[in-house]
């Protein structure tokens, strides 16, 4: 799982830098019309399309006999339950293209958030580094050792919390940079990076050693058996479109949705 999340950051990251000209919005924006455009052709190749075209035809007529016979409470009733079966014969016909589309879009979201839902450490602003360490860590034993680049201060020695089994520290940034801490635990190195500054950029989540979490934790790889996930915690970013801070995943939808919207005559789509 490693590798897919190391090639599928490459991609974006090289998306990320091609519009490093532009504010994050930009990029995002074309991004998620083009996922839209992307999520339009697989419905269609997916889809029964002339079943859908029935389906939409028997809605219309359901609604068009609610409105002209509406005094009729019988043929109201009959046009209501119409209506109801039809409209769950859509979904039917829609829950396949979903389950298709879900995989690939869930695991672009997922990885988006490292990009357009993390902000950089603001510098002289403190912030915590945690590491969770594995059922077998005996708390008795000497506390793992971090190592900070000259741009970082470390304030005050780790703190342990037994229960559940983590280590954090609390450090403060100098300056500007992009860089790594390190970690010792019984004579083992595992590195984090770490951000600073205002200028947006890749921002990687809590490192985590299981392969399965990493599906919902991409980045880097955490190889010390002692060590379960490292994280640190940065502010959430916003995102600025036409002067309004939101966040992204409210725009990437909007955009996405628009765009297959203004599209689906040109594919050709019922949707």
């Amino acid at each position: 799982m490693h590798l897919i999340n190391t090639i599928i950051d490459a991609a974006l990251s090289a998306w990320f830098a091609a519009f490093g000209w532009a504010p994050p919005a930009v990029g995002l924006t074309v991004l998620s019309a083009a996922v839209g455009a992307g999520m339009l052709w697989v419905f269609r190749k997916t889809s029964n399309q002339e079943r859908m075209k029935a389906v939409k035809r028997r809605v219309y007529a359901a609604l068009l006999e609610l409105r002209v016979y509406a005094d009729e409470p019988g043929v109201t009733w009959r046009a209501q339950k119409s209506l109801f079966g039809a409209n769950l014969r859509y979904m039917g016909l829609a829950l396949k293209p979903a389950l298709w589309m879900l995989l690939p879009v869930g695991l672009l979201l997922i990885h988006l958030e490292s990009f357009y839902g993390r902000a950089p450490l603001p510098v002289s602003g403190e912030t915590v580094v945690t590491m969770g360490m594995a059922p077998s860590w005996n708390p008795e034993s000497p506390a793992p050792t971090l190592a900070v680049p000259p741009q970082v201060e470390v304030d005050g020695p780790p703190v342990r919390v037994v229960d559940a089994r983590e280590v954090s520290w609390r450090i403060r940034p100098k300056a500007e940079f992009s860089g790594q801490l390190q970690f010792t635990i019984d004579g083992q190195a595992v590195t984090k990076s770490i951000e600073v500054g205002a200028r947006p950029r890749y921002i990687p989540g809590k490192s985590v050693r299981s392969p399965l979490e990493a599906i919902w934790n991409p980045g880097e790889a955490v190889a010390v058996p002692q060590v379960e996930w490292i994280e640190v915690r940065y502010p959430e970013a916003s995102l600025r479109v036409f002067g309004f801070a939101m966040n992204w995943l409210v725009w990437f939808f909007v955009v996405s949705m628009v765009a297959a919207l203004l599209l689906k005559s040109r594919f050709g789509v019922v949707l």
